[in-house]
């Protein structure tokens, strides 16, 4: 099995589909790699050699940032809108589309499921129990 930026790449998949599976690289870019280290883009990764391995894997560490310090970099830039106040950073906070969208309706995979009109419901009165008998302590005349 294939390792590139610490994934493991699917075996029976194209070669430039399988690159895809790293985080920060597309179909176009995943091309572009596979020709600049002269690897067939269709040829399934079972079929690499080790050398077609490790040239894939030197021009993606040395031209790209991927994975985990992608993912970092993209969370600081979210972070810091938050942090300095921007609209797109309170939009971030609340949880509500960043990139202009509606919503009004739709908007659900940012908002979450649907929440219900609540329907308050009436105290009905409860048949309460009489009152104990006041022959605790009887009351003296003078006070």
């Amino acid at each position: 099995m294939a390792r590139v930026a610490g994934v493991d790449l699917p075996r029976e998949k194209r070669g430039e589909v399988a690159v895809t599976y790293i985080y920060g690289l597309g179909r176009s870019t995943a091309r572009r790699i596979l020709l600049r280290a002269t690897v067939d883009p269709s040829k399934r990764v079972k079929a690499w050699t080790e050398e077609e391995v490790a040239r894939i894997r030197e021009i993606i560490e040395r031209e790209f940032k991927v994975e985990g310090d992608l993912r970092r970099d993209v969370s600081m830039n979210v972070k810091r809108l938050m942090d300095i106040g921007t609209y797109r950073g309170i939009r971030h906070r609340r949880g509500l589309p960043v990139r202009g969208q509606r919503t009004h309706t739709n908007a659900r995979t940012r908002k979450g499921p649907k929440r219900g009109v609540q329907v308050k419901k009436k105290t009905a009165a409860a048949p309460s129990a009489p009152a104990p008998a006041a022959a605790a302590a009887p009351k003296k005349a003078g006070a």
